[in-house]
């Protein structure tokens, strides 16, 4: 698989400190650290804007980065991310922000440092839309949720 080049900037810690990374082989996300100075509590229900610390450039206009939760994080303590799934384009330089939010019914304790979520870029397809009287048809046609049964 051909490498995308990335380029990242960090002002508040060492770069190196904050420096996305695959902690496997196999691994499709590279994780992103929160770069905060002092522990932070995320109260059951609350949500807050958390900065990685880190500004990205990304090589090829055709990509993204998309934002996803930890699943250790999600599962183990119900940290997820309060919009689903970050999309930082192309074009955009600013520093990334995570939007975690605490789903279970205890407190969590956010650590300087700490892996909050996982970076994954994708290619993108531009769209070119033609307004059309109806669509072609497939043997699913409209059936929606559920149509296959349980």
């Amino acid at each position: 698989m051909d490498k995308l080049k990335v380029k990242i900037v960090s002002e508040k810690y060492k770069a190196e400190d904050l420096l996305p990374e695959y902690k496997t082989d196999g691994s499709a996300g590279m994780d992103l650290k929160a770069a905060i100075e002092d522990n932070m509590i995320l109260l059951p229900g609350e949500r807050k804007l958390i900065p990685s610390g880190i500004a990205i450039s990304l090589s090829d206009k055709n990509t993204v980065a998309l934002i996803y939760a930890r699943s250790g994080l999600a599962s183990k303590y119900g940290i997820g991310l309060a919009n689903s799934v970050g999309v930082v384009d192309s074009d955009y330089r600013g520093e990334i922000f995570c939007p975690l939010i605490n789903l279970s019914d205890k407190e969590f304790i956010l650590k300087p440092l700490e892996r909050m979520a996982q970076l994954i870029i994708a290619p993108v397809h531009i769209m070119d839309i033609e307004v059309v009287e109806e669509l072609d048809s497939t043997l699913r046609g409209i059936g929606g949720f559920g149509h296959t049964g349980r």
